[in-house]
């Protein structure tokens, strides 16, 4: 009789696209999900889209979480969506967070953002959220 392999842990990718320098909220997301058992890499500062979906391709994550706090969430979260799709990563779940609006949730999420969260939302919150809704890749 042989054991049954465990199963993989999810691999998030936590990234801060763009120009914006604030990334205490990025780290301590960061660091809840991997407290909570996720496997986390962050990628730091002024990450371009095309930077973030090679990273992600590379780690072979299973979601990306983006942070901006610069207000440039309509360009940003679409442009690594696009530049994940570009590099046929389509099955990768991205979510994210910032100081971003509630009249611009329905823009994003169809613009293929599955989460958004705003200041405030408890960790426990987004940590729920991404057992939910963030599945392996195949």
């Amino acid at each position: 009789m042989t054991a049954a392999a465990p199963a993989r842990k999810l691999r998030i990718l936590v990234a801060k696209p763009g120009l914006d320098g604030h990334d205490r909220g990025a780290k301590v997301v960061a660091r809840a999900l991997r407290d909570a058992g996720f496997e986390v890499i962050y990628t730091g500062l002024h990450q371009t889209p095309e930077m973030i979906a090679t990273a992600a391709i590379q780690e072979d994550v299973d979601a990306v979480g983006l942070s901006i706090m610069s207000g440039a969430h309509n360009t940003l979260f679409p442009a690594v969506i696009d530049a994940l799709r570009a590099r046929g990563a389509t099955d990768v779940a991205v979510f994210g967070g910032g100081i971003i609006p509630e009249a611009d949730f329905e823009r994003l999420k169809a613009a293929g953002v599955t989460g958004v969260f705003t200041p405030g939302t408890a960790l426990e919150t987004i940590i729920q959220w991404v057992r939910d809704n963030v599945r392996p890749r195949a």
